[in-house]
């Protein structure tokens, strides 16, 4: 009886994988997408349904007039936009963008927002609106 051949393996050294290419075996890679990243929050807008549209080529951003009630508010609690986001466990980045009305607005982090601060659609005359969700998605 033979020993069984060798099986394939994950090759990780660039080393190994130059190798394996000069002994004309098939090498496969893969890059890791997002890998040791904490995704939480995802686009909730369709993006075949964009890629369709020939009019609006973007999602909707977060209005200008939202960022500054979120800022004084923010401010008026006395708090930093780092303090805000540890408050509402997101990343200081995503408190940064909201602000300056870069974010794609997302109905989990507005409640958060709205939580942490006390404002937003109750004491705005409803400057922020629910958002809609997409139906099917």
């Amino acid at each position: 009886l033979r020993a069984a051949g060798r099986s394939p393996r994950p090759l990780f050294s660039p080393q190994a994988i130059l190798a394996a290419q000069r002994r004309g075996e098939d090498v496969e890679t893969s890059k890791k997408w997002a890998a040791g990243q904490n995704k939480q929050h995802f686009i909730t807008k369709n993006t075949a349904k964009l890629d369709r549209e020939t009019e609006e080529l973007h999602h909707d951003r977060v209005p200008l007039e939202v960022g500054k009630v979120i800022q004084q508010g923010r401010q008026s609690k006395g708090m930093t936009q780092k303090d805000l986001a540890t408050k509402i466990n997101e990343k200081p980045q995503v408190i940064a963008d909201y602000e300056s009305g870069r974010a794609i607005p997302n109905n989990q982090v507005m409640g958060k927002i709205e939580r942490a601060i006390g404002k937003l659609r109750k004491d705005t005359s409803e400057i922020m609106t629910p958002f809609q969700t997409c139906p099917g998605v």
